[in-house]
């Protein structure tokens, strides 16, 4: 008779490595452990927890063992989007005058090892279908301290204060930017360039009217400052959710932050649906 160790990956459970019963104790738990953490190098883990072979968790202070794998390298480019994000963040408040130039690298330093790059958003409405289910979505985004041409990219899902309602934000994916003609299906509009700082958002859901997505062909150019985050990751339901489709730029500059701060678990605790 074995138990076994279970790791969680995204709500999908594995049975990793067996212990044979008769070598229950801490030592050959934490051989296992080490033995699951090898078998999973290239996975993102929630937890791992320890099971018998009737897949009831034993009654042992070493139950539930909490680690992230992530590679070296990833923390490493993680830790430079979090110094790019500290700096730039930093740098605003400064420009501000909500700090002296005194405590300027002091709040780089602060923000640095404060906080994370993400916050999770709630979603609802059908504009967004299908990348955002119109049930509502729990969103993880990734912040955008400022943004611009080279932090977002057309084709991006982002987050963006609502034009026509100060408290109220928006989903919609980035569709041009500054520089960029704009052309209507309608002859009796003339065409136009998108001015510096401007960008065109447009919703997913092509079924909709103009008016009922709630575009940029309803309300015009916005602003690119009015952007607050690039969204990353959606979860529809527990069984339903993933990376949500950005520009392949974005998805690779946001790789090391889904895999040290995504936590599907902390996502279904928030989730309104």
């Amino acid at each position: 008779m074995y138990h076994y160790i279970i790791v969680k990956i995204c709500d999908l459970r594995f049975a990793i490595c067996e212990i044979p019963r008769e070598q229950n104790n801490k030592g050959e738990i934490f051989r296992g452990l080490r033995k699951a953490k090898g078998n999973a190098q290239n996975c993102s883990l929630t937890h791992i927890s320890y099971h018998n072979n009737d897949d009831k968790k034993l009654s042992c202070s070493l139950q539930v063992v909490s680690f992230a794998m992530v590679s070296l390298p990833t923390w490493f480019r993680y830790i430079a989007h979090k110094l790019e994000y500290s700096a730039t963040i930093s740098w605003k408040n400064y420009q501000r005058g909500q700090i002296t130039d005194r405590e300027l690298g002091d709040a780089v330093w602060k923000n640095l090892f404060q906080g994370k790059l993400t916050y999770l958003h709630w979603n609802k409405g059908e504009e967004m279908a299908p990348s955002i289910g119109a049930q509502g979505g729990t969103l993880l985004v990734r912040k955008i301290p400022a943004a611009d041409p080279r932090r977002v990219f057309v084709g991006d899902v982002v987050v963006l204060k609502d034009p026509e309602k100060a408290d109220n934000y928006l989903v919609r994916r980035l569709a041009a930017i500054e520089g960029y003609e704009m052309l209507s299906t309608d002859e009796k509009d003339e065409p136009f360039v998108l001015e510096q700082d401007e960008c065109w958002v447009l919703a997913d859901n092509e079924s909709l009217k103009p008016k009922e997505a709630n575009d940029s062909r309803k309300f015009g150019p916005v602003s690119m400052t009015d952007i607050v985050g690039r969204v990353i990751y959606c979860l529809r339901t527990a069984v339903d959710h993933g990376p949500v489709q950005n520009s392949h730029s974005s998805m690779r500059k946001d790789t090391p932050v889904l895999q040290v701060e995504l936590d599907v678990d902390e996502m279904a605790k928030n989730h309104k649906a």
